[in-house]
Formats: structure tokens, sequence, C-alpha cells
């Protein structure tokens, strides 16, 4: 079935016309299910991965309904609140937003910590139409007597696995019980996992459901690959994947993922003083910090960009054509969120992932909730087969089933190996 072309959608002409400008014409899978039924009202439980288009899934409709129905928002108070778990993907709600809305008269305001809260507070008096928010710093505000959340219309819980994954169960249900009982709730998630669902249950009222992919699939796109080597030999095989990514003819930026900030900070050091141009992002850095970072990630001056968990949620940058996961996460379904930070808006992409001994568990839990075996790059100096045939031992079936690859200088990245494109399985 052919999805409603935008200019079909019941919009008002200021929306229409900020989409045409922006060549969309056609609504991506969860827009075309998700703009209609918000447009009449509905709750919504709605699973998708980031980089499908669910912010315009959400914005617009909200857009459309402050145009119909404008008002002045009351001292300190919002019509709209969008919780996300991180400041950056707060930073890029609020950017969305103002792109769609640049001609629809309204009012918004980002409220998140790292940077100074005068200016947000400031921002709140008269009231806001629209306030993007990160847990903490608006409890903070709140405790402090400065937002007032009983005028909340429309209410969005984005990224809402990454908020429990972050401990803000607690502060989500806090903040909701502070919002009026009449109210549009909207709830987004990669993920549904039971803890998810549950608290869906006490957020909205008999909601529509929109699920675009399955909850633990990977990106089709993605040529995904694990090696197997001594902690020690991490390094050497990076530098070699990031020579080779160098002299890709396009999508040449890559993200690195360290499971800690330390790890982060000492590998983007060790690798700047071997030549590569390296910054790392995570929570310890001020919001000035990771924003100019991010900056000259995207415009290519730094192409190799070394995160944590926390930080890289917001990295949206389509251009980005290897994710190494330097060490695997201790929470599988942070596997589906690394490796989606490429085959960006329908590009290819590569995930390499280097597994030690002592990280043998974490594939195996990952490997379970993507429901399939990554298959093996052993076309390398430190590979250890010893690892890889204990692991294929623990598989059902045996090995995954896919041949090794081989070969010099194939792959989006480089470093050998056949390229081919692997789909998690329903």
């Amino acid at each position: 079935m052919t999805p409603t072309p935008f200019e079909a959608l019941p919009l008002a002409a200021p929306i229409q016309r900020v989409l045409r400008e922006l060549d969309y014409h056609t609504p991506s899978p969860i827009q075309a299910q998700a703009i209609p039924l918000l447009l009449q009202g509905r709750d919504l439980l709605g699973c998708a991965q980031t980089g499908t288009g669910k912010t315009a899934g959400f914005a617009l409709p909200i857009l459309q309904a402050l145009h119909e129905r404008p008002k002045q928002a009351r001292p300190k108070t919002c019509r709209t609140l969008v919780l996300a778990p991180t400041r950056e993907l707060a930073g890029q709600v609020g950017k969305s937003f103002n792109t769609y809305g640049q001609y629809v008269r309204f009012s918004q305001t980002l409220v998140y910590g790292g940077v100074g809260q005068v200016p947000q507070i400031n921002a709140m008096r008269r009231g806001v139409d629209v306030l993007v928010a990160t847990p903490g710093r608006l409890l903070d505000l709140i405790d402090q007597r400065h937002i007032d959340l009983s005028q909340v219309e429309f209410f969005v819980l984005d990224e809402v696995d990454r908020m429990l994954d972050m401990g803000f169960l607690r502060d989500v249900k806090r903040i909701v019980s502070m919002l009026p009982a009449k109210r549009q709730s909207l709830f987004f998630s990669a993920t549904l996992a039971p803890n998810i669902v549950e608290l869906a249950r006490t957020i909205l009222r008999e909601p529509a459901h929109v699920s675009i992919m399955p909850e633990t699939t990977t990106a089709e796109k993605i040529d995904q690959q694990v090696c197997f080597l001594a902690r020690d030999s991490k390094r050497p095989l990076l530098e070699q994947l990031l020579r080779a990514q160098a002299g890709a003819t396009h999508q040449k930026l890559t993200i690195v993922f360290s499971r800690t900030k330390h790890g982060a900070n000492k590998l983007a050091k060790s690798l700047c003083a071997s030549g590569f141009a390296a910054d790392a992002i995570h929570g310890n850095k001020s919001q000035a910090q990771r924003e100019k970072a991010l900056d000259r990630f995207k415009k290519g001056l730094t192409p190799v960009l070394v995160a944590t968990d926390v930080a890289a949620r917001g990295v949206d940058v389509k251009d980005v054509g290897l994710v190494v996961n330097y060490d695997l996460p201790n929470e599988p379904e942070a596997y589906v969120h690394r490796i989606g930070r490429t085959a960006r808006a329908g590009a290819e992409g590569r995930a390499v992932s280097f597994c030690s001994e002592e990280e043998l568990e974490f594939l195996r839990e990952i490997e379970k909730i993507i429901r399939m075996s990554i298959p093996r790059w052993d076309d390398h100096a430190w590979h250890i087969e010893a690892l890889a045939a204990h692991h294929a031992s623990w598989r059902p079936g045996g090995r995954s089933g896919s041949k090794p690859s081989h070969g010099g200088g194939g792959g989006n990245g480089g470093g050998g190996g056949q390229r081919r494109s692997f789909r998690g399985r329903r």
C-alpha cells in the first residue's frame, strides 16, 4: 500500500510550505501511520529505531494543533512537554520543531543540564508552547518553582528504553504524576521490553500502536562483523580499520564506542597521538564541548568520534560509514542503538565489534536479543581461532552458517572481508 503523500495530509498551509521547501514528499512508515492517528487526538505507543523519522511524526501533528488552537501559555507553563534522555537528543528535537515550525507562530525553549539555568528560567517566565527537557534539570526547575506542568496538553516521552537504561524511571514517574489527566500522550521506544510496556500502561489512555520494526531488529543495510582477539590487540586492529576508512570514497566518518568515559578519553588521545584526528564525547563533557565535537565530526574535521552510549544516542549524522564496538556493551539492547549510527537514511554501513575473552558473555546476550549470529571476520592478523571456536560451540546449531570473510580490501572500511548485508530475523 502506497503511503499518503504529505500534501494530502490535513496539515495547515504553513506546515505544507516548509515540507515542500524541505523536499519532503512521501512520509516514512512511522510518519505515515502516526500522523493521521495523532491528528485525531489519539494517544500513541510507537516502536521504531532512531533514524526512522519519528521526530517529524510527532512534531508535525503538535505544530498543527498549536497552529489551529493558538493561545498564550500561562507564566512558567508549557502546552507541550517533550521529555528526552540526553541533552543531545533534546537539542535535536528542539531543532526539528524550529525547522518544521518556521512558518508557525509558537514559542519554544530547551531545558537540560550542563549549562547555566538562568537563561532557561528566564525563558519559562512567560510560558512557552513547546518545552523540550531532560528529566534531571526539569525536576530541578520544578522544585525551584520555575516550571509548572499543570497546563500540558501534549506529552511526548521519547527514547523511553534509553531513559530507563539511564536510571530515569523514578524521575519519569514523578514528572508524569504532575501532568493533568486530560492530555494527549505519545510514547516512543526502539524496544518494547516488559518494563517499558508496563510503564506505557500507566501513561497512555487507549493508545494506538505503531510498530515499524521488530523490537530487536538491527538495521537491514548494516554489514555486521565480529572479531575475536585479545584485548591488547584491539588498538592495532582499530588503526587498520581507520586507515582503510580514511581511503573510502564516501562516508568516511567513524564512531568508536567505549564502555567508559575514561576509556573514551584515553582512546581518543591515543588515536590523535597516532595521527588520527579524533575526539571524545561522554557525560562528563560540558554541553559546549560536546556540541563543538559533534560539529567538527559532522564537518569531517575530526572524522573519528569516540563515544560512550549515553552521549551517542543523540548523534544523528548521515555520513557515518563505520561503527566500531571497541568495547562490547554490557547492556545488549545498546548494540542495536550503537550500530544504528551508521546506515542512516537508507545508506549502507559497516559495524565491526571487537570481542575479547572477557566479553564473550556480552556477545552471547547481544546475539540472543538481535536473534541472529553476527558473522565472524577472521581475515586480520590478530584473530584468535580458539576464542571464536569457543563462542561457536555455544551458538545454537554450532557456527552461524556464514563463512568467515576472506580476501583483501573488501567492504566499507576495508581491512579485508566480503561485503554482505545481514538482516535480523523476526
